[in-house]
């Protein structure tokens, strides 16, 4: 008898079974096969394909810069290295802002082009009509709440958001909107543990935290400086797991050495 040993994909309604069931979410973000392959072995239930690549992977200071079609490349590498993970790919800055038709055609193509399963967006009432649109066509959204970071000069700060109230309210009025408009999940990015936890207990849908503390239905963290790649970025939220940073440089100066010298390759290092 055969047995059945096929890897089962987090779907959007997996993670709204997790949100019911209290099971909480592991997020990363991944831009590479490579790093993305090793994630979903490892048992990750989301992988971002974060726009965040600006950053980690372009050396860019905000997530600007970065285009659709990099995106697309990135994302398509990143699916290509999954088998059991959820994959989302952020809409990048100005690919969606002001022009829901324009919002439709950038999903399109993430879709169409990466394989991927959903695409993430920032803000709340500002892009309703948007995360409409691409709903409407079948295309699963998260939404993307409290620290917007491709809005980073309009905050001129990233520092935390919603310590007003009158930016508390709005975001609690947002997180519901995007339940209604049909988002099956949200980030909440960099707000007061207090405020997190209010705005999950409002929705139905699971809210992913990164700075938001504890009671969120999951956790997101960028793969790099989870994994102390990047240096010198210690925000309060980040538990870095690992110095790949000084572990990857080791590595390095040992292989020079060993060239330097000689030593590599040895006798059983060659044909």
């Amino acid at each position: 008898m055969s047995v059945n040993t096929e890897i089962r994909r987090i779907t959007t309604n997996t993670v709204q079974e997790m949100k019911l069931n209290g099971e909480k979410i592991s997020m990363l973000t991944a831009y590479d096969f490579s790093t993305a392959v090793i994630l979903d072995s490892a048992g990750i239930d989301v992988l971002l394909v974060g726009d965040s690549a600006s950053n980690v992977m372009a050396g860019h200071e905000t997530t600007l810069p970065i285009t659709l079609d990099q995106m697309i490349y990135h994302a398509a590498s990143v699916v290509r290295g999954t088998k059991r993970a959820l994959v989302v790919v952020d809409l990048p800055f100005g690919s969606y802002q002001g022009n829901s038709k324009e919002a439709l055609a950038s999903a399109i193509r993430i879709m169409k082009e990466s394989g991927a399963h959903a695409v993430k967006l920032e803000g709340g009432l500002e892009v309703k009509e948007s995360i409409e649109r691409i709903i409407s066509a079948g295309i699963p959204v998260m939404g993307h709440l409290g620290l917007t970071p491709q809005s980073i000069y309009k905050f001129g700060t990233y520092t935390v958001r919603a310590k007003e109230e009158a930016e508390a309210n709005k975001l609690l009025s947002d997180i519901q909107l995007l339940e209604k408009a049909g988002c099956f999940a949200a980030v909440l990015e960099k707000i007061p543990a207090k405020l997190a936890k209010e705005a999950t207990s409002l929705v139905k849908i699971p809210t992913i935290g990164i700075g938001a503390g504890p009671d969120v239905d999951g956790q997101v963290l960028v793969v790099n400086d989870m994994l102390g790649i990047t240096k010198g970025f210690k925000p309060r939220f980040l538990r870095q797991y690992l110095n790949l940073f000084e572990e990857i440089g080791g590595a390095v100066k040992q292989y020079i050495a060993d060239v330097k010298s000689s030593d590599f390759p040895n006798k059983k290092e060659q044909y």
